[in-house]
């Protein structure tokens, strides 16, 4: 899906107004160089852009130090509501017999151009805000678990990240997912 000239102004603005809402994510970081950089790199902006309409509110939260690039993740203080309500993986959302949802975590991810979070990213994620309070976000799952049926999330409650699993055809209307984006 190509952006209009409206929509990427539209996008950029309402980034431009969330970075400067939130610098304590970001510091050390001026807009000038993030906008620089998007600008070199527009194939981002329809990731940013499906971030941003299902609900995720991304922000830069760093700069990866080997790399150099902006790190973009989804900062909404719930579980991005147009990204709920989906198994993990096409393999769990295969293995349901009734009561499909509409899909799956990492192929919408996948569509989106972005990543699922680690659970490091997760964690360095809620030193920034309060996040996932009354939701809970899939997260990247290793391959010994998932082999084995199994799918990790996470949330935050009582001042502390939690960390749990799940079958990954599991899907619940409060559990969605977080991406990040590296431009």
């Amino acid at each position: 899906m190509n952006l209009t000239k409206a929509q990427i102004d539209e996008l950029l603005a309402t980034l431009q107004a969330r970075f400067e809402q939130h610098p304590h994510r970001h510091q050390g970081i001026a807009w000038s160089q993030v906008r620089a950089r998007l600008d070199a790199n527009p194939q981002s902006l329809r990731s940013l852009h499906e971030m941003e309409r299902t609900g995720g509110e991304p922000d830069v939260i760093g700069q990866d130090p080997q790399s150099g690039l902006f790190i973009f993740c989804d900062c909404s203080a719930e579980s991005p509501g147009g990204r709920r309500s989906l198994c993990y993986d096409r393999a769990g959302l295969e293995s349901r017999k009734e009561n499909r949802p509409t899909g799956c975590a990492t192929e919408m991810a996948t569509q989106m151009g972005i990543a699922l979070l680690t659970e490091a990213e997760y964690r360095a994620l809620q030193l920034l805000g309060r996040f996932d309070a009354k939701t809970s976000s899939w997260i990247e799952t290793p391959m010994e678990i998932r082999r084995l049926g199994g799918a990790l999330f996470c949330d935050c409650r009582y001042d502390s990240v939690f960390l749990y699993h799940n079958g990954a055809q599991s899907y619940y209307a409060a559990r969605g997912f977080r991406g990040s984006l590296r431009v």
